[in-house]
This record gives structure tokens, C-alpha cells and sequence, in this order.
């Protein structure tokens, strides 16, 4: 289905509409998914951006991916129950993997190259309170929410609704604390700029962390933009 991006369209709802969109936002540093429900007209302000170059790049955008018919899945149509497992198999997987080893690497570079660098030593703290938190997100989510969301969608009930709504809640909370230290991290690194003396460890270090990023944002925009407002909302 064809459609207009507007300067009054949410731009979570953008990118659930328009998936790429997420790459345009993510170059200018607009945060579409904790902040997801912001117009785009105030996403644009708040980084002093001209919203008719903006607004004409996404729909020329959008134009050429609708003439090319790239295959985009449109998450919106997906059921509940497959976006969840969508979400498990694929964003969860990656953090269970990827957390511990790039831990590791953290730690490395904190350890050989902090006497030279300082902001390394926050850089350290926030990625492992990071860490700790996403991985007991996860779990979370994996082990009482998803199966909660699941158990409603196969008998609704009032009661069981508001146990949704409540969780759901708490695991917007956790997604905005786990935004603002990768926010955090990223002012330190100055946007991962590499230092002069920077060897392969620091180099493949803040690749990792800027690919962590790009990730939790497509995670978090399936969750807080797609799947959450189905029972938010009811």
C-alpha cells in the first residue's frame, strides 16, 4: 500500500511503514524507537533539521523503494505470536551471543589503553551496566512476558490484559534505561571516533558497539512501536 510521510506522523509509525526509513533516521541520530511516538516534526526540531529536505528524502526514498518492489516484511500484519518468536530467534539470540564476547573486548581495551584514554573507564561501566541490564531483560521477557502475551492471545481475558499492560510497562522503562546508556556511550566515544593510536582490538571494539546499537533499535521498534501498542491501546 502506497502512502505520503507527513511532518505529523510518529516516526516509529514511519518506520513501521517504511522500514529503510530506519536508516535515514539513523544517519541524522533520530531515535525512532524509545522515542518512537514523537511527530516528526518535533523529532526534526529537537536536532535543528530542515523537516522539507528531511520529508522529501523520505518520500523520495520510499518512491524508489516502492518502484525497485523491494521485499520488506511488514511487521504490523504479523501475528503477535510470530513476532515474538521473530523477535526471540533473531534480536535476543544476537544479544545472548554477542553481550558476553563483546564484554570481553571492552574489557581488553579498558584495561591496555585507559591510562591513555580516560573516557574508556566510563565507556567500561556503562556497557557492563548495559549488559546487566539487557541480559536480565531478556530473560524477562523470554521467560514471563512473551509467554503471558502468548497465554492472552490464546484466552483473552479482562484480567489477563491488565497483567499484559502492567509488564509491558515496565519493559518500556527498561528499554528507555537501556537507550539512555547507549546514548551515553555514545556522546564518550564522540560518535565511535577512533583515536590516532587505536589498534584492531579498539577498532573492531567500537564496530561492535555501533552494530549493538543499530540492532536494539530495530529490536526496540518491534517491541514499543508494533508490538506493545496492540494491547497498550485495547
Amino acid at each position: 500500500m502506497s502512502f505520503t510521510i507527513t511532518s505529523t506522523m510518529s516516526v516509529g509509525e514511519i518506520v513501521t511503514q517504511f522500514p529503510q526509513a530506519a536508516d535515514i533516521f539513523k544517519r541524522y541520530k533520530i531515535d525512532f524507537c524509545c522515542g518512537g511516538n514523537h511527530s516528526l516534526t518535533e523529532a526534526l526540531a529537537e536536532k535543528n533539521l530542515n523537516e522539507e529536505e528531511i520529508l522529501e528524502e523520505l518520500n523520495t526514498a520510499y518512491t524508489k523503494m516502492k518502484a525497485m518492489n523491494t521485499e520488506t516484511t511488514n511487521w504490523q500484519e504479523v501475528s503477535s505470536s510470530d513476532l515474538i518468536d521473530h523477535v526471540k530467534e533473531t534480536h535476543h539470540a544476537f544479544l545472548n551471543n554477542e553481550l558476553p564476547m563483546l564484554g570481553q573486548l571492552v574489557t581488553k581495551i579498558y584495561r591496555v589503553h585507559g591510562p591513555n584514554h580516560g573516557y574508556l573507564a566510563d565507556v567500561y561501566n556503562h556497557y557492563h551496566d548495559l549488559s546487566k541490564e539487557l541480559m536480565e531483560h531478556v530473560i524477562k521477557e523470554d521467560e514471563i512476558v512473551f509467554p503471558l502475551i502468548k497465554s492472552y492471545e490464546e484466552n483473552p481475558s479482562s484480567e489477563k490484559l491488565e497483567e499484559v499492560k502492567a509488564a509491558i510497562i515496565e519493559l518500556e522503562k527498561e528499554h528507555d534505561k537501556a537507550g539512555d546508556l547507549l546514548k551515553a556511550i555514545r556522546e564518550l566515544t564522540n560518535d565511535y571516533e577512533l583515536p590516532a593510536d587505536a589498534c584492531m582490538t579498539y577498532t573492531t571494539t567500537f564496530q561492535r558497539l555501533e552494530a549493538l546499537e543499530a540492532d536494539m533499535f530495530i529490536h526496540v521498534h518491534k517491541e514499543n512501536n508494533i508490538l506493545f501498542p496492540r494491547y497498550l491501546n485495547k
